[in-house]
């Protein structure tokens, strides 16, 4: 395998071949999903029509079922008050409504106990048992009517209504009559003072009323629901689910489900399209109320009937397309191979002239097109191959030459600045330490200290630029403040002469940051001028590290004739100075977030002052840490100074 996968990466014909079909693969694949969108797209809009005109259908049929009940229902009533001195013919009418209409279960006529003198129960119910109508008299001590939800829910609205689902099953002789679940169409029948005399109740089956309703439907395992007003199902084909579950009992769990959502919907009466999960498929819900009863109705059509043509049609077209992909693959790994064989016999040739047989004879090739200049081009650096590695030896060892020299450098500049720590063993009173690490093999940061006459003269400095130019600015920038430092001048005029002889001639425009700094090791006195750089950290006795506030000065080397301005601190003893080159505060880590002031200031804060080694290496961790493995592109350095 590993083999076969080598041979593969050193053939350019089977790279490109690869290329070729994988572009193609591209378009292809661009070019079957937009279709599968668009068509997905219309495959839904087409069914959303059929399944909106197949609900729209159902609905009106089980408007017409509701009518046909209700309008029995008015005749009988008509019946009813034309002979309420009859009782005997209410059993008649009941079943003579049942037989006039064939949506009908059954029928009741029911009264108020002992309205009729003599019969304390009076019902007279017909209905069907095995297709044969049969006709009783249901009240009875067992059976107990006017105690049941169709003869009240009439009698407290006083109007007519429909019933949620229910099932009788208390009468001895009705229960062989009444074992179907059923909805009723109740009416209630008042005397001319408004008294409630008794109700008509009309009984549809709903088995008859899921089956008269699931038998038009758009898809093949599509299928219809109904809900009550109460949310329960009066229509569904699970039948463990029918009559004895509303559409909420799946979202009791979780009260924002999809399915919630839908019942609440129906049940306020909306008209609309939801996609949710049922079961565990994908399906889409049209739902529309059916006026006048509180009902709402549904069709359920399950994402694979309305998609499945459409999903079969993407395999095939996606199989045929993969077919043709293995065929162009083979087709044009045979077209390139044949085209590319002088390229791969030139790729010999320049292996043998790159092991260092520069003499080899290149083939002779005659073609015109791109392949030819190719070898001719190939040649003619043949040809200049030779003197360039003459050049290249004599340019390898001036490069050893000259790095050799800048090594010397860096160890001549490293040798400028001071580098023994403890600096003066001899004193207590005095905790110093310094470091300096240039981005470059030399660079232009600067830092010098020493003792003239019980004062301790120090400073820290910053070249513009770097390399060698920076460096040479540097040590001419540290020679001046010994010298100067020798004639015990103040810190201004340390700086106004330093920077009157650096103006001069500087044609380059550089100029160098400093901090200089005069402490009286007697008074613990601090005179110093800030000369455009980074301000000093100090360390009071009690609080936080801070930076000290400088007046502002230019940098040395810029202005000439610049009057310099010193400052002064009683005494700075107990009271330890950082200070730093901006190499320290403007490194960044590869995010380009630099180390910045306030990290510098916690980094300080996150101990107590324990010695100015401590202090530096600790800064120099941190600033590590924070750059990790950018490259820096600055000088760093720090010194930190206590005097006791």
């Amino acid at each position: 395998m590993k083999q076969l996968f080598a041979s593969f990466r050193r053939s350019f014909s089977a790279r490109l071949s690869l290329w070729v079909v994988l572009f193609a693969a591209l378009v292809f694949l661009v070019s079957l999903v937009y279709s599968s969108f668009v068509a997905r797209r219309y495959v839904q809009k087409e069914a959303v029509l059929r399944a909106s005109q197949v609900l729209e259908n159902s609905v009106l049929r089980l408007a017409n079922i509701l009518e046909d009940v209700q309008l029995s229902a008015d005749y009988l009533e008509w019946l009813v008050y034309r002979h309420l001195d009859e009782p005997d013919l209410m059993l008649e009418y009941s079943r003579n409504t049942v037989l006039g209409t064939p949506s009908l279960n059954g029928c009741s006529v029911s009264f108020e106990p002992d309205f009729f003198p003599g019969r304390h129960y009076f019902s007279a119910y017909s209905g069907y048992k095995d297709d044969v109508m049969q006709s009783v008299q249901e009240g009875s001590e067992d059976y107990q009517y006017f105690y049941l939800d169709w003869y009240l829910q009439p009698k407290l609205l006083n109007q007519p209504c429909w019933t949620e689902p229910y099932s009788d099953w208390e009468s001895d002789d009705a229960a062989d009559l009444q074992t179907e679940m059923q909805v009723s169409y109740c009416k209630p029948l008042t005397v001319a003072d408004g008294r409630y005399i008794g109700c008509i109740s009309l009984d549809i089956s709903l088995k008859w009323l899921s089956e008269t309703l699931s038998s038009v439907k758009p898809y093949p395992n599509s299928y219809s629901i109904l809900v009550s007003r109460g949310g329960t199902f009066l229509v569904h084909p699970d039948p463990e689910r029918l009559f004895y579950e509303t559409i909420f009992t799946q979202g009791l769990l979780e009260p924002v489900s999809d399915q919630t959502i839908l019942g609440k919907s129906m049940q306020a009466q909306e008209t609309g399209m939801q996609s949710l999960t049922i079961g565990n498929e994908r399906s889409y819900v049209f739902y529309t109320p059916v006026k006048t009863t509180g009902w709402s109705m549904a069709i359920v059509c399950p994402e694979s009937d309305i998609f499945g043509g459409l999903d079969r049609f993407r395999w095939v077209v996606a199989g045929i397309g993969l077919l043709g992909l293995l065929l162009l693959f083979f087709t044009c790994f045979r077209v390139v191979g044949r085209s590319v064989k002088p390229l791969r016999e030139l790729a010999v040739q320049a292996e043998d002239i790159a092991s260092g047989h520069f003499d080899t004879a290149l083939p002779e090739v005659t073609r015109s097109d791109e392949l030819g200049t190719l070898s001719r081009s190939f040649a003619h650096m043949q040809t200049s191959l030779v003197s360039y590695m003459d050049e290249l030896t004599r340019t390898t060892a001036s490069r050893v030459r000259i790095e050799g020299e800048l090594q010397i450098a860096r160890e001549i500049q490293k040798g400028m600045v001071p580098r023994v720590f403890p600096p003066f063993p001899g004193r207590k009173d005095i905790d110093l330490f310094a470091s300096i690490d240039p981005a470059k093999e030399v660079g232009g940061d600067l830092y010098d200290y020493f003792i003239q006459k019980d004062s301790l003269y120090f400073c820290i400095g910053d070249v513009s630029g770097k390399g060698i130019p920076a460096s040479l600015f540097m040590a001419v920038a540290r020679t001046l403040f010994r010298v100067l430092g020798q004639q015990q001048l103040p810190a201004a005029d340390m700086a106004r002469q330093i920077n009157e002889t650096l103006s001069e001639g500087n044609d380059q425009l550089m100029f160098v940051t400093m901090f200089i700094g005069i402490v009286n090791l007697k008074t613990g006195s601090l005179d110093f001028c800030n000369c455009g750089h980074n301000p000093p950290v100090i360390f009071p006795e009690k609080g936080r590290a801070r930076f000290l506030d400088c007046k502002p000065n230019a940098a040395i080397g810029a202005v000439p004739g610049y009057v310099y301005e010193g400052e002064s601190i009683a005494s700075v003893k107990g009271t330890p100075l950082f200070l730093y080159t901006d190499g320290l505060n403007e490194a960044e880590n590869r995010a380009q977030a630099q180390f910045g002031e306030d990290r510098l200031l916690s980094t300080l804060n996150s101990h107590p002052f324990d010695g100015a080694e401590a202090v530096v290496e600790r800064m120099g961790r941190a600033v590590a840490a924070h750059v990790g493995d950018n490259e820096r592109s600055d000088d760093m350095t720090m010194l930190c100074l206590a005097v006791s």
